[in-house]
């Protein structure tokens, strides 16, 4: 956008007239030189900010995949991992590119901006000095009387008087602007030069992430190939795994069924208190006045309720059925999510409630934790250790107890979110 110049039209206006409003757009272009810079650098900073959040989650994922390398170099949540970790890598490229092509944006337009300041500059400049030479062939003090003198009248005189005052008073200002502005038109050329460094400094980034993905890419390409000869063994390892999954779906329905039949037994009394009946025609607990309340208030807190564990963690299975992304013929279900996290985390309570059932689990996922808000309920499954009991009225954040770490180092916590007996995707619910 090229900054505005004079128009001829302002030749009418007195000199110093003139030239104080050629000084006033020569201002106005210098802050409209300004101005969309700044809109520029919040968005250079929110890049800035992805991407340091990208690579942080990467190195999480690679602390993951370190601490179990030794012991579970083929198995699916490596490769879940590795895939992972290749698509982060990708967004990281992704993210410098975004941010060098805003930097050439920004340096092209202060190169053009620059320009039109300096031709502004060299034209006020060369005016100032059309206005020296004008002055100094008329610098004798006779000059100057023999131009109020020959005024037609009095008045005329005193506004003479007054432009040759004014006037002397405009150029000491002129020349004090003009040392300013080169001053400023320098700093600007620093600017640019420091935004041709910083992008030198992103393409250096963006040149070792490049090696990085390659390496993550061969990694990747190695597990995968590592898997597609044990098919079998893997086949196998889900369709143990579908049938563990199955057999506690069952047991928490049934723990569930039975903490419904208890608490409608309890509520019996209530006037207020109408049985309903669940999708499955089983009766539904959570009718009283309070349990309502509940039910209410945790709806109301869709997508803003804290993830289930202490530290940092890592989704290494989600809710639902869904094919696997880099192995063919190979699908996974869930009925919660599965979170990977460091040994020594430990399960906290997404939301206040009352601990319902604290059971064995009986198909390889240790201890596990039930938990009633009004009619929602969260399951907290792989525990090694408990710290609450049947009973217990917990608080959000309230710590429950120790997630299991496995001989292949690997603690993984699996978590259920439920409507009654109907299962509910957790990642909508939790605010990630």
């Amino acid at each position: 956008m090229r900054c505005p110049t004079v128009p001829s039209s302002l030749r009418f206006i007195a000199p110093w007239r003139r030239y104080t409003v050629a000084v006033s757009m020569l201002l106005g272009g210098i802050f409209c030189f300004v101005v969309p810079l700044t809109g520029q650098t919040r968005t250079m900073h929110q890049l800035e900010e992805r991407r340091k959040a990208t690579l942080e989650d990467i190195e999480w994922t690679a602390q993951l995949l370190n601490e179990t390398r030794t012991s579970a170099q083929t198995s699916l949540s490596r490769l879940n991992l590795l895939s992972e970790q290749v698509v982060a890598r990708k967004q990281v490229i992704s993210l410098l590119n975004q941010e060098i092509e805003l930097m050439d944006r920004d340096v092209a337009g202060m190169n053009v901006e620059l320009t039109g300041v300096e031709q502004d500059l060299a034209a006020i400049r060369n005016k100032y000095a059309q206005s020296l030479q004008y002055m100094y062939a008329r610098r004798s003090i006779q000059y100057k009387w023999f131009f109020v003198l020959s005024a037609e009248n009095f008045t005329q005189s005193v506004r003479r008087m007054r432009y040759l005052r004014e006037y002397a008073g405009w150029q000491k200002r002129q020349a004090y602007l003009i040392v300013r502005k080169q001053t400023d038109i320098h700093r600007k050329r620093l600017a640019i030069e420091e935004a041709r460094n910083e992008k030198l400094a992103l393409l250096d980034i963006r040149a070792k992430e490049h090696g990085q993905l390659q390496t993550e890419e061969t990694e990747q390409k190695t597990a995968f190939q590592q898997l597609t000869k044990k098919q079998k063994d893997l086949q196998a390892e889900l369709a143990q795994k579908k049938k563990e999954a199955e057999a506690l779906n069952a047991q928490i329905e049934n723990l569930i069924h039975s903490e419904m039949s208890r608490s409608l037994a309890g509520n019996a009394e209530e006037p207020t208190t109408a049985p309903k009946a669940g999708k499955t025609g089983t009766p539904s607990a959570g009718t009283t006045k309070t349990d309502r309340q509940r039910s209410s208030d945790f709806a109301s807190n869709r997508g803003r309720l804290p993830y289930p564990l202490t530290g940092k963690y890592k989704i290494i299975s989600p809710f639902g059925e869904h094919p696997h992304p880099e192995l063919r013929h190979v699908r996974t279900s869930n009925n919660g999510i599965d979170i990977q996290t460091t040994a020594g985390s430990e399960a906290q309570a997404i939301f206040s409630g009352e601990v319902t059932a604290i059971f064995t689990a009986e198909s390889g996922y240790n201890l596990g934790i039930i938990l009633r808000h009004g009619r929602y309920l969260t399951v907290y499954t792989n525990l090694s250790d408990v710290y609450v009991k049947n009973g217990d009225k917990v608080s959000v954040h309230q710590k429950l107890g120790k997630i299991y770490t496995d001989k292949n180092h690997m603690t993984v916590m699996h978590f259920e979110l439920r409507r009654e007996k109907e299962k509910l995707n957790p990642q909508i619910w939790l605010n990630r």
